[in-house]
């Protein structure tokens, strides 16, 4: 099974966290589309005609294209890959964006799935994120797509927000439950170099991040998940029984895909790919040179196990020694068992049916431990 990502990269305005590719001119919007469209047919061969079971659109805002224009994307993935076995086609969406018409539109589309960019359901956040929309339009946006017969949706939320309390943090994850959403995934504020928000705490425009009240807010994202019966399946990550993202869920198991689109990621089991980050250029090579602007990383054994034990770890089904034993090398599991006795003693890991499972206090050291189980 395989997986399609489209990365539109275009948005009405720019969040002062983001720090993925896009722009807020869509002067560029009917070129790229047609790059993008070109680039299916050419990469057809990508991923061998393995059977596609998820094609996701990101970004960016992929809200911004019309229902046509979604449309035809899809008849050129439909024309050049085999999606018998299609299990789920996801667009990511702005509150803004899905009036009424246009969830009607997309009914006829193959999309199955809405990922929602609510972000918080607290005007004062948003308006600190810069958001395009309001606490208001992100209630109306989740109770509109599901009157309109979306029922597999998504939202994402974050916490760390300087000034979001454990009260405003606690309302926030009860709206998921008050909402019947299925599935929603919780991120730390993070503050990259190069965005508006680095910019604006380095100039004392915006208060800093506080990561005490990060880990403080995670220990409640955990708690309060588990009352309301969602499932923290992936550290990011919470679902009702039986509604994990496949999408997501085969990235972490490490399964192929493809990304098309300016700055989008492939991997085909060996190697990993991205595109240029770059608009014009990304046209450019396909319309007019029709040739493919990329780089390329092939990853060592080694390097491939270090990237599973990160993923798997990640998720509450854990990094399985036996597949390590079968796929790269007995010994090299024995090392990572014998690496991971001190983080079992502390009981931030277990060791289950010959699996190495983060506790709920080992999330907090996730990336720590799984960088002391790396092999060198």
């Amino acid at each position: 099974m395989a997986g399609i990502y489209i990365h539109i990269p275009f948005c009405k305005q720019a969040c002062t966290y983001c720090n993925f590719h896009f722009s807020t001119s869509l002067k560029q919007k009917d070129e790229v589309l047609n790059a993008i469209m070109r680039e299916l047919d050419m990469q057809k061969n990508y991923l061998q005609g393995a059977p596609i079971e998820t094609i996701y659109f990101g970004g960016g805002t992929p809200s911004l294209l019309s229902a046509d224009e979604i449309s035809r994307i899809f008849e050129h993935i439909f024309n050049h890959y085999p999606v018998e076995h299609l299990k789920e086609c996801t667009l990511e969406a702005n509150p803004d964006d899905l009036t009424p018409q246009y969830l009607k539109d997309l009914r006829g589309t193959p999309i199955d799935r809405f990922s929602i960019g609510t972000q918080s359901f607290l005007d004062k956040d948003l308006q600190y994120m810069n958001r395009a929309h309001n606490a208001r339009e992100a209630d109306y946006a989740i109770k509109a797509a599901q009157d309109a017969g979306f029922t597999n949706i998504t939202i994402d939320l974050i916490y760390g927000t300087p000034g979001l309390s454990d009260a405003d943090w606690k309302h926030n994850l009860s709206q998921v439950a008050i909402l019947q959403i299925p599935h929603f995934s919780a991120y730390a504020l993070t503050v990259e170099e190069g965005t508006a928000l680095h910019h604006n705490i380095e100039k004392k425009k915006a208060a800093p991040v506080d990561p005490e009240q990060a880990a403080r807010q995670l220990e409640q994202l955990m708690e309060q998940a588990e009352v309301m019966g969602y499932e923290h399946y992936e550290i990011s990550n919470l679902a009702k029984p039986g509604h994990y993202a496949v999408h997501n869920t085969n990235y972490w198991r490490g399964l192929p895909y493809i990304g098309i689109g300016p700055s989008a990621h492939s991997f085909d089991g060996k190697n990993r790919r991205w595109n240029i980050a770059n608009n014009t250029l990304f046209a450019k090579n396909i319309l007019m040179d029709n040739k493919l602007a990329y780089e390329e990383e092939q990853l060592t054994p080694i390097q491939h196990l270090n990237e599973y034990i990160m993923t798997s770890l990640r998720t509450m089904w854990g990094c399985d020694l036996d597949k390590i034993e079968k796929e790269w090398d007995a010994d090299l599991a024995k090392i990572i068992l014998n690496s991971s006795y001190e983080y079992q003693e502390r009981k931030w890991l277990v060791e289950k049916d010959h699996k190495l499972i983060l506790t709920n206090p080992g999330k907090l050291f996730a990336d720590r431990i799984a960088g002391d189980l790396f092999i060198a």
